[in-house]
């Protein structure tokens, strides 16, 4: 009774087979095509998904965006997986990835082996080069962060939120810095919308007027100026004073109208922020039916507590083996601790990384610098480089590059996007409350903000040549800021896509190798 008809399989296997060539031919070309890094394919996702196929529309969109940068693991990555999962469920999520990481990954991995054999320095070409791809990537990156600040601006607040975002992302760096300042835009945006100070600086202004009008000598006059005081700061909501007689003792009934307004100010104003909190958490978000999510938080809580639980188990395993544990494990947990505790995608994991794998002593400092001005220049998700680091840590210990490469994609890939399936099952319960949609604002503009601190770590390190291998800031040569300025001006203007202005980066890098040398 319980086994299924040929028919019904065949069904079933059809209707699997045209999901996967839906999401093989939307999906096929971006694994190979999307440069620039996290902010670039925002960019890309947004204009794909939102502009031409309509698979999200853009408020979807900006939530999503708001949620895979509040998570660790790779931005984008993330992103596209759950676009994916909107639209036809775990599978075409699962396929989607497989599409948009392995060509990255396995060009990441031929590389690997390439750098395993060449000589300590490299030729210059090859530097002028890279340099050119790194100024190039500079430029896509920043006119991605300009057209989604466009998007995420859209109050005074917003704006205020991605600017110190961005320079305070610029003056610090650490693994918890970047989720704390996202998690603060994203309470002050709450804290904005709900207006939750509002009531307070209204009595603490009332206070501070009665202290005035107490302390003077001539309350006649002091008392109105007090009153006037707090009305200006609350922002001039405060209830008009009649008019005074030169005297207050002639004219009591006008002494007390100017005394009884006061009080009940800071209430009227606390009510009316409640009143309009109420009145939109009324409206729901309608969300058409396409779009719509059928998981629940019940299940989106389990994944999120087995990860936990995973976790811990690796981190534990990793501290009770016999030192030192076996080099691949530690591979592993280095990678999957990684992709666990770091937030904002690419561009914060690739320096970070150095910690996990150059300071063990596994991959030279030199390797890692050549692997990082390329995978800048890669199509795909930046986090495909720990398949070229975990490769290197193989070969140069003895055992199979694939098997290292592997184990690294693996660990470092599976947080994030545990982590963001699971979060997903709460989102679709939570997204329709007011408080959920004002933190999720700020949150979106603080990422944002992070972006442009993305820009100003690569360009300080983009110049590399055969003297400073660690990188310099591509200030240091004009022609640098010319092909950066170029690879901005060119998208922004005259429609460049990402993959051309990278081509022409390497190129005008080239050139300025054959003029200096000429």
């Amino acid at each position: 009774m319980g086994t299924k008809s040929p028919s019904d399989l065949l069904r079933r296997a059809r209707a699997v087979a045209l999901r996967a060539w839906k999401v093989l031919r939307v999906n096929w070309h971006l694994g190979a095509t999307a440069f620039g890094g996290p902010p670039a394919h925002f960019k890309i996702f947004n204009d794909k998904f939102v502009k031409k196929t309509q698979w999200i529309d853009e408020q979807i969109y900006q939530e999503l965006f708001s949620i895979v940068q509040s998570l660790s693991g790779p931005a984008s990555t993330k992103m596209l997986y759950c676009i994916n999962l909107i639209r036809d469920g775990f599978l075409a999520a699962l396929f989607s990835f497989l599409i948009w990481s392995l060509p990255g990954a396995i060009g990441m991995y031929g590389l690997s082996i390439g750098v395993a054999s060449i000589d300590e320095t490299l030729p210059r070409p090859v530097y002028a080069l890279l340099s050119g791809l790194n100024a190039a990537t500079v430029g896509v990156i920043a006119l991605a962060a300009v057209e989604l600040s466009e998007k995420a601006i859209t109050d005074r607040i917003t704006r205020i939120a991605v600017f110190i975002s961005a320079t305070a992302g610029m003056l610090y760096n650490a693994l918890w810095y970047f989720p704390v300042l996202m998690v603060i835009s994203g309470i002050t945006t709450l804290v904005f919308d709900y207006r939750l100070l509002h009531k307070p600086v209204t009595a603490i202004a009332y206070q501070v007027a009665r202290v005035k009008r107490l302390g003077s000598r001539n309350p006649a006059v002091k008392r109105r100026s007090s009153e006037e005081d707090a009305a200006a700061i609350v922002g001039g909501r405060g209830v008009q004073l009649q008019e005074r007689q030169p005297s207050p003792s002639s004219n009591p009934q006008a002494q007390s109208l100017q005394q009884q307004p006061k009080l009940p100010l800071a209430e009227q104003q606390g009510k009316s922020a409640s009143a309009l909190a109420s009145a939109a958490e009324s409206e729901p978000r309608i969300i058409p039916r396409d779009m719509q999510l059928n998981f629940s938080w019940k299940t989106g809580t389990f994944i999120i507590t087995c990860f936990f639980l995973s976790f811990i188990a690796a981190m534990v395993l990793r501290s009770v083996l016999p030192h030192p544990a076996p080099l691949l494990y530690r591979l592993f947990s280095n990678m999957y601790l990684a992709g666990t505790i770091i937030f904002g995608g690419g561009p914060v994991v690739i320096p970070l990384l150095r910690e996990y794998v150059v300071a063990e002593g596994w991959v030279s400092p030199r390797d890692f610098l050549v692997g990082l001005a390329l995978i800048q220049a890669f199509p795909g998700p930046n986090f495909n480089f720990a398949v070229f680091l975990g490769s290197l840590t193989a070969i140069n210990n003895g055992y199979s590059s694939i098997g290292g490469a592997l184990i690294a994609w693996i660990a470092i890939f599976s947080p994030g996007l545990i982590l963001v399936h699971g979060t997903m099952g709460i989102w679709s319960a939570a997204r329709n409350r007011r408080w959920v949609k004002a933190l999720l604002r700020g949150i979106n503009a603080g990422a944002v903000g992070l972006i442009y601190t993305a820009v100003y770590r690569i360009w300080q390190v983009g110049y590399i040549d055969e003297g400073f291998q660690a990188g310099r800031s591509l200030g240091d040569d004009p022609w640098w800021v010319v092909v950066v300025v170029t690879s901005f001006v060119g998208g922004r203007w005259f429609g460049f896509p990402a993959p051309l202005s990278i081509i022409l980066g390497a190129v005008m890098g080239l050139l300025r190798y054959a003029v200096v040398n000429a």
